[in-house]
């Protein structure tokens, strides 16, 4: 198992050279609650807050039989990008291999400790806040005649039977979707479908564009939704 993160602006990578004992993620759901005459308080679900991920580790100065690797960053080089990605409002892509976690992150705390005896080491404790990006959904005009009696009477009424259409026959939309820089497929199923899990659906969908490796998805290929 190794731990990345990468900026995908910058290019800059840092592969953690010593694996958390654990990694901890928080999923909540989000409420409002509302009094009702008679009921007292009421909670209704709103939706899944950002999940926070968060573990602990260090920055050995010296290579060691529990390093992922020999060639160490410099300890205090290492925490700078942590304090940059801290400050920074970009997202970081947080991956860990052999889990699911491949996903974009907004680093929100970072506490480094130096401890006697150690010197050259520095401890971190690291939260991150799943990323969301805010999008413009397209809507599509509604046709003429649908906006109930008070239509413009400029506006004619467009039949089926007129565009040539059986009256129980419906024209099914196929709904695409462009990678962009930074996505995965278990990032655009949360994001388009609600539901991260499903990212083998759309795979499966897609299966001849993407390859073997569901995990390289490149940006312009244009992926085809299921249904929600």
């Amino acid at each position: 198992m190794d731990f990345y993160l990468i900026d995908e602006f910058t290019g800059t990578l840092l592969h953690l050279p010593v694996n958390p004992e654990e990694v901890t993620i928080n999923r909540e759901k989000l409420y409002e609650t509302v009094e009702l005459l008679n009921l007292g308080e009421v909670d209704f679900p709103k939706g899944e807050k950002l999940k926070e991920i968060s573990f602990s580790s260090f920055f050995p100065r010296d290579y060691d039989s529990y390093c992922q690797y020999p060639d160490l960053p410099d300890p205090q080089e290492a925490m700078n990008n942590l304090t940059f990605w801290t400050q920074s409002r970009r997202p970081v892509r947080l991956i860990i291999t052999e889990t699911i976690i491949n996903t974009l992150v907004l680093v929100a705390v970072h506490i480094s400790q130096f401890k006697g005896g150690e010197p050259g080491d520095v401890y971190y404790d690291f939260i991150a806040r799943t990323y969301r990006r805010v999008g413009v959904r397209t809507v599509p005009m509604v046709p003429a005649g649908l906006l109930g009696a008070e239509s413009r009477p400029d506006m004619e009424m467009v039949s089926e039977e007129s565009r040539g259409l059986r009256p129980d026959v419906r024209e099914e939309s196929v709904i695409t979707y462009t990678v962009m820089a930074g996505d995965s497929l278990w990032e655009i199923a949360a994001r388009l479908l609600g539901n991260p899990t499903r990212w083998q659906d759309i795979y499966e969908l897609n299966r001849d564009i993407i390859g073997g490796n569901p995990s390289l998805i490149l940006p312009g290929m244009v992926l085809t939704l299921p249904a929600a």
